[in-house]
């Protein structure tokens, strides 16, 4: 069976929780990439989306050069090992809909690479189909209801 560490992208940039949530925007522009993992030091904490920073900074106000990573991320992050198989991953991946996942060291919990579905798809036969079908089955949206 094939193992995460195959499949994984290593030297993954991160961003301090302390940083602004411009700085994240703009690394996320440079690196092409719409998710950054939040660390301190090289200890995983959180991760921070292109989501996140619009819907939990811009749409609720904040100006982006003054608020912080830590304002906008996630901070209960799911993440894998790199000995892990590939399939026990992506059924985790469809199960909590989300399309990427830090690969932490098992003892230090420290970052040391990240899988994406996109290199799931490039680098491993297995259903990738189901898992994106998972991920991407819609979500009701937070609406208060309409008066009439």
């Amino acid at each position: 069976m094939q193992r995460i560490a195959e499949v994984m992208t290593r030297d993954v940039t991160s961003v301090s929780p302390n940083e602004t949530v411009r700085r994240a925007a703009q690394l996320m522009d440079e690196l092409n990439v719409g998710a950054l993992p939040v660390c301190e030091g090289s200890k995983l904490v959180g991760i921070v989306t292109d989501r996140d920073i619009t819907i939990r900074a811009v749409a609720a106000g904040q100006a982006p050069e003054s608020a912080h990573v830590m304002d906008v991320m996630s901070g209960d992050v799911r993440c894998c090992f790199d000995d892990q198989t590939v399939d026990e991953v992506m059924q985790d991946m469809g199960d909590s809909q989300i399309r990427r996942v830090p690969v932490v060291d098992h003892d230090t919990r420290e970052l040391i690479g990240i899988v994406s579905l996109g290199d799931l798809a490039t680098k491993h036969s297995a259903q990738v189909d189901r898992t994106l079908e998972e991920i991407s089955t819609p979500a009701e949206p937070a609406r208060p209801p309409l008066n009439s």
